[in-house]
């Protein structure tokens, strides 16, 4: 039996009270500090999913689901809407508040001068198949970025750190570029130093030999808006996971592999590309958005209206409501004329006016739109959860920091209760 007093939680085992401390958050948000649960009791907690359990504690990101709160280091999200900057929220996030003048010059040189790969990292992009999965080849180099900079490996003081994160967070993009080059067979394009982070991405995906792609403005401000959004988003399971193998001392760029793995996942870092697999299904079977939503509607046809509603946010995720206005400019400005964009238009004006989905808080969520909007800027579908993993480096590299910071720092090691068979014994092969 537990019981919640003022500054603690009293667990009555076996009639024996034992008391656990309560934690309080900057933004009220409770929890009991169950560290010494099994030394006290011999009991563990069972919480599959982790649902219901707090890894660690953070000063980086706040989410309040309920009311469609989200905070990078007590900012709202929605005052980056206006001029979004991904190099300034990513020092944000790493270093914990916005760079003054000279901070931010001195990380955006640093990114400039850090955009190329070692010529020698050209050659491993040939070794992989031309269809190999785009997540599988972003893992596999940024560990090897990692065999081109073991300098970086142990990161002693700040200004050793500054040029890592400078360093993994250009050449990423770099990766992602010559990731897409690789697969549709096109010639590696360098980065160019007079341009800004997202154009230099979008330069050195499409542009050509002797013919440089244009980025228009508003171009570039929705992408970076979609690198701000997807920055941090407290312990989800990629930053989880960066953080369960930073526990063990690996380097920052063996634990940032480890969280593409984690973000490669359909369940996760996948969700835009399922929103845009779900319009292709409603093209090719000939529907309308009308059919598909009301289809959507009735139980048992095991029909999903993909990029809406949040496990997080039982509200309007405010991320969406930042790309949904953006979007708009994004499409009427390249004048795209596809199929699948004119059905996204039309799922979102019926679901925003539909009670069946208001009434269940159903609204279009970030991957709805950043996926729409990659689409629009040409950007496939396989290089979706690609661009994710640029945009969320940020708030990886700032969590393996934090974690690292802490002295009371501990190998992550959950329990588990064990039920497979009991008192067995080994039998030779001839009597088996």
């Amino acid at each position: 039996m537990w019981r919640h007093m003022a500054k603690s939680v009293q667990l009555l085992v076996d009639g024996k009270p034992h008391d656990f401390p309560v934690v309080t958050g900057s933004e009220g948000e409770q929890g009991f500090d169950i560290t010494k649960l099994r030394a006290d009791t011999g009991l563990i907690t069972l919480d599959p999913g982790y649902g219901n359990t707090g890894s660690c504690q953070s000063a980086i990101t706040f989410i309040d689901g309920d009311k469609g709160v989200l905070r990078y280091r007590g900012i709202p999200i929605e005052e980056f809407a206006g001029n979004p900057d991904f190099i300034e929220v990513a020092w944000l996030l790493i270093f914990g508040r916005l760079p003054n003048q000279e901070e931010s010059t001195r990380f955006r040189a640093r990114l400039t001068a850090n955009a190329h790969l070692h010529e020698a990292m050209k050659y491993h992009f040939e070794g992989f198949p031309a269809d190999a999965p785009p997540m599988a080849m972003l893992s596999a180099m940024i560990n090897t970025l990692g065999c081109f900079h073991a300098e970086m490996h142990a990161l002693k003081g700040d200004e050793l750190f500054e040029e890592a994160a400078a360093r993994l967070i250009s050449k990423i993009r770099t990766i992602a570029a010559f990731i897409y080059r690789r697969l549709h067979g096109l010639p590696y394009m360098y980065a160019d130093p007079k341009l800004r982070y997202c154009a230099n991405l979008l330069h050195m995906m499409f542009s050509m030999p002797h013919d440089q792609h244009r980025v228009d403005p508003e171009i570039e401000k929705a992408l970076n808006l979609i690198f701000v959004l997807h920055a941090d988003h407290e312990q989800n399971c990629s930053t989880s996971t960066v953080r369960m193998v930073g526990s063990s001392k690996a380097n920052l760029f063996a634990s940032v592999s480890a969280g593409v793995c984690a973000l490669w996942g359909p369940l996760h870092g996948g969700a835009n590309v399922e929103v845009l697999e779900m319009l292709e299904q409603i093209h090719k079977g000939g529907l309308t958005a009308d059919n598909y939503i009301e289809m959507a509607k009735q139980k048992g046809s095991g029909v999903r209206l993909m990029g809406f509603g949040h496990r997080v946010y039982k509200n309007y995720d405010p991320r969406a409501k930042m790309l949904q206005g953006i979007s708009d400019r994004v499409l009427t400005k390249l004048n795209v004329k596809d199929p699948l964009l004119d059905i996204a238009r039309r799922l979102e004006e019926q679901a925003l006016k539909d009670d069946y989905f208001v009434a269940r808080k159903l609204y279009p969520n970030v991957d709805f739109y950043s996926g729409i909007i990659m689409r629009a800027m040409g950007i496939p579908t396989s290089m979706f959860t690609v661009m994710f993993a640029i945009g969320r480096l940020p708030g990886w590299i700032a969590h393996w920091k934090e974690q690292s910071e802490e002295s009371t720092s501990r190998i992550a090691r959950p329990r588990q209760i064990y039920t497979g068979p009991v008192d067995k014994h080994y039998v030779p092969i001839e009597q088996r």
